[in-house]
């Protein structure tokens, strides 16, 4: 169907007025729009467990909705995706390129280059000059192969199979080396530095390359020289005067919104962003492409505040909305159909090999010359070989100016494809960081009695925590070291990539004694619990964990080995704030609620969890000396876990400000139930308890309980009110206890190895299963629970073999 470019309109009176909008410019747009985001996304759900990137899935998206799959159906794509559709859709999703190419800019730092020195700098070259040559060579194979393909002049025919072939996509390596955290290891570093030196000089090829091609086959070979000549001069003058003028002007606008000023000024923000539409509309106006022009302004702007708060506000729209229209616009001009044939697959498999081959071997064959260990220099290899987004700009831009045509533009497209995916599962095959324990060094010299390792989601956390650490530290003599970590979850923001690279040395949480500098977003949890520190015989170091959340637990565990801290405490992933009327509950997510999980299960110490109803919001303000005692009640059924508890009580003792009370559940007519025992059962969809299975001796886990239970009355006496609850409905006990707010903070085990009275509380339904099934009862939401509770884990004694189980009798065993 012929459509007359002028006569489309905008937007259509609605179907009662007989009009159809998908006839019409912009509902069309929005549902194109709606249509790629949906494909791309569910797409990425389903590539994420496989950790790829997410514009593969946004770029096979447009695969699946263009003239290979879906397009295939003519009504579909004359409907959906009409021609005269493409320039609308193609120039919103350009403005999206324009911003992204922008923090690209602002990523990029220069600095690194410098500092990683000449390794950085022949790792780069190599895996550029190789795999350029490489496809110079390829681009010869093509000309003669592909029908059409020799119509483009050869200069730039080779300068873009050059870029093509040799270019490395620093974001998208970025993302990768910060989920496989190793972003700041030495091989994370050289890499970085390495693919930024690449991705500059690749743009100044592509801008040579755009210089040359003019309209590809229709002015390129017979094109002037000199035209080619004033391009590149006035590219040069571009740079130039962005360095020399802009660059002092932005130094002094990021001074001004520094984090010494209240606000960041919104007039600088527009003048910023209304700079990146000017700096691209200039070098398209030189006749280099309009993106260069974004991504050197980006270089202009110092790191920093300023620099990140640009990132914060334009980064989610940019990336989450228009970003994806482009990368969906790549894969509806990629039509597979047209690889067809053996020779067609043969170049295919040729181009892929000589991309990988070239930058593979020859970042591999330097780093090994630079010393690097053959392992470290293979990843790098692998590293240096990311391709994605910047990749599929080269190939865009080619195509767009006619030198690739729809053959060579669809082998490309599959070759990024191709070297993009394999790039996560290689690299997590061949290399893994080793995480030494460097804690003879590490924990040489002053000796400390108490160290406790605190994990915090942010500064709403801070009251409870510091109320809960001052109560369990004797304040008389014991000196206490405590690390505070700040648990952040990484995601595909920028701004998540520089935290990264400000909060982590050597690929793991960096713990400073001189975190003075911290971002103002962690400025209220460190500040606090350095004034918390203040107050004597308290050391405190804070440290930032930026992981995704399915590997967080590896973080907190290993700095938990390193600094052989004895007790992680973490925050529960809901928290309940006191208002005027009912109690709110901030739920920060279910992904928080595996990583408590997965530090249960691979903590090498004990592990405590706080139930946060309010604890210390009275008396923990000012963080001074509380005029009101704090009342805590630990709850004892017997047990490792519980024994774990009991000591914990007795550091909380000597405290003037807390009243402890140990409540002893003792069961009536015993006899019957010692021989209560475990059996495993397989889940059927449901929440089971996880009890342990290594131990089952009832007779000399009570002789361990009376003991520790003697030796505490004994050395307490007269300090610690004692109770015993003989009731028959623990149930009924333990809820009506915690209900009644006769105490600010419970105390009670996981109880890993439950006595009988507590394995039969697993036949109710978990509501959260890990934290056992006194802890989940009060920590549930659904019986008017008002006292926080602390759930303990004993890791010490208790075998890491465990499994799901249920109560059995001894009859029925």
């Amino acid at each position: 169907m012929t459509v007359n470019i002028t006569s489309i309109k905008t937007a259509s009176d609605g179907v009662w007025q007989g009009d159809n909008p998908l006839d019409y410019a912009f509902p069309l747009l929005i549902v194109q729009t709606a249509l790629i985001l949906a494909v791309s996304r569910s797409l990425a759900f389903l590539l994420k467990p496989l950790r790829q990137p997410k514009v593969i899935a946004e770029i096979v998206g447009g695969v699946i909705l263009g003239p290979s799959a879906l397009g295939r159906n003519q009504a579909y794509m004359h409907r959906i995706f009409p021609r005269w559709s493409t320039p609308i859709l193609e120039s919103v999703a350009s403005i999206g390129l324009l911003f992204f190419l922008f923090l690209v800019g602002l990523e990029l730092d220069l600095s690194s280059i410098r500092r990683s020195g000449k390794r950085a700098f022949a790792i780069a070259a190599a895996g550029i000059s190789v795999p350029f040559i490489l496809g110079i060579g390829v681009a010869f194979v093509l000309r003669k192969t592909i029908d059409g393909a020799d119509k483009v002049g050869y200069a730039q025919y080779l300068v873009f199979m050059g870029v093509a072939l040799s270019i490395t996509a620093f974001p998208v390596l970025a993302r990768i080396l910060a989920e496989l955290k190793l972003l700041t290891t030495r091989v994370g570093e050289t890499a970085m530095a390495a693919a930024a030196f690449n991705d500059i000089v690749a743009w100044i090829l592509l801008a040579l390359a755009v210089a040359l091609a003019g309209n590809g086959e229709e002015g390129g070979p017979h094109k002037s020289p000199l035209v080619s000549m004033w391009v590149l001069l006035s590219g040069c003058a571009f740079v130039i005067f962005m360095m020399l003028v802009i660059r002092p002007a932005m130094n002094w606008v990021a001074h001004q919104c520094s984090p010494e000023h209240d606000t960041v000024d919104e007039a600088y923000i527009c003048l910023t962003l209304a700079t990146v539409m000017v700096s691209g509309f200039i070098t398209d106006l030189i006749g280099i492409h309009a993106i260069f022009g974004a991504f050197i302004f980006g270089l202009t702007i110092p790191k920093g505040n300023f620099a990140e708060k640009l990132i914060e506000r334009i980064e989610d729209f940019v990336s989450g909305l228009l970003l994806p229209l482009y990368f969906a616009s790549s894969g509806l001009k990629t039509d597979v159909t047209k690889i067809s044939g053996g020779k067609a697959w043969a170049l295919l498999v040729m181009v892929i090999t000589a991309a990988c081959g070239g930058k593979i071997l020859g970042t591999f064959v330097v780093a090994l010359l630079c010393m690097m260990p053959v392992r470290e220099s293979m990843t790098l290899g692998l590293l240096m070989n990311t391709k994605g987004l910047v990749e599929l700009i080269v190939l865009n831009i080619g195509k767009e100016k006619k030198v690739l045509n729809d053959e060579v533009f669809a082998i490309l497209v599959l070759m990024a494809l191709f070297t993009t995916f394999i790039t996560t599962p290689t690299v997590m095959a061949v290399y893994k960081p080793a995480r030494r324990s460097r804690s003879s060094s590490s924990t040489s010299g002053k000796k400390y009695d108490l160290r406790i390792l605190a994990c915090v989601h942010g500064p709403g956390n801070i009251s409870s925590l510091i109320s809960l650490i001052e109560s369990a530290r004797p304040v008389n003599k014991a000196q206490l070291k405590l690390y505070i970590m700040h648990l952040v979850e990484l995601t595909e923001r920028s701004s998540s990539i520089v935290m990264v690279q400000r909060f982590r040395k050597n690929g793991l949480p960096f713990v400073s004694r001189f975190n003075y500098r911290v971002r103002a977003f962690h400025e209220r949890v460190t500040v606090a619990f350095r004034a918390y520190g203040q107050m004597g015989q308290v050391v405190v170091r804070t440290t930032t964990a930026i992981s995704a959340l399915s590997t967080m637990h590896e973080d907190i565990c290993h700095v938990a080995k390193e600094k052989r801290v004895p007790m992680i405490i973490l925050p529960f992933h809901k928290r309940w704030v006191k208002t005027d009327g009912p109690d709110v509950i901030e739920n920060v997510g279910h992904g928080w609620r595996g990583v408590n999980q997965r530090v249960l299960d691979n903590a090498e110490c004990s592990v405590a969890i706080l139930v946060d109803r309010g604890l210390g919001s009275d008396s923990q303000q000012d963080l001074g000396p509380s005029t009101k005692a704090q009342k805590t009640c630990v709850m004892f059924f017997g047990g490792p876990d519980d024994r774990e508890c009991l000591e914990l009580g007795g550091k909380m003792v000597e405290h003037p400000a807390v009243n402890l009370t140990v409540l002893r559940f003792v069961e009536e007519n015993t006899a019957e139930h010692d021989g209560a025992g475990l059996k495993t059962t397989r889940s059927k969809g449901k929440e089971k308890y996880t009890f342990s299975t290594a131990s089952l001796h009832p007779e000399k886990e009570k002789e361990l309980d009376e003991k520790a239970m003697d030796d505490f009355q004994r050395k307490w006496e007269g300090m610690v009110e004692y109770k015993e609850n003989k009731g028959t409905n623990i149930v009924e006990s333990i809820l009506t206890i915690g209900k009644s707010g006769e105490y600010d903070l419970i105390v009670v085990g996981k109880a890993r190895l439950p006595t009988a009275m507590v394995a039969r509380l697993s036949d109710q339904q978990p509501e959260h299963a890990e934290l056992g099934p006194v802890g989940d009862l009060l920590a549930s939401s659904n019986h008017g629970i008002v006292s926080s509770v602390l759930v303990v884990q004993q890791r010490q004694n208790v075998d890491s073999d465990s499994d799901e189980v249920s109560v059995a009798t001894q009859s029925e065993v």
